[in-house]
């Protein structure tokens, strides 16, 4: 949601999906549909698409242990 309060976002999504990309890459994770949103490129939103239940949790785990 966007709110008269937020800043103008200046993130380059492609540079963002790609950091993304190899980040969960090292972790041992693949999330096939990983993109930029085209569908609303003001907002530079990032599609992190379907994935299986087991690579939900593998996500969650590597993001439990970097927040311990």
């Amino acid at each position: 949601m966007v709110t008269a309060r937020q800043e103008p976002n200046t993130t380059d999504v492609t540079a963002a999906v790609e950091t993304l990309r190899k980040a969960l890459t090292a972790a041992g994770i693949v999330l096939p549909s990983l993109g930029a949103d085209v569908a609303s490129p003001s907002l530079n939103l990032i599609t992190l698409g379907r994935v299986r239940a087991d690579v939900a949790l593998r996500l969650a785990e590597v993001i439990q242990r970097g927040c311990a």
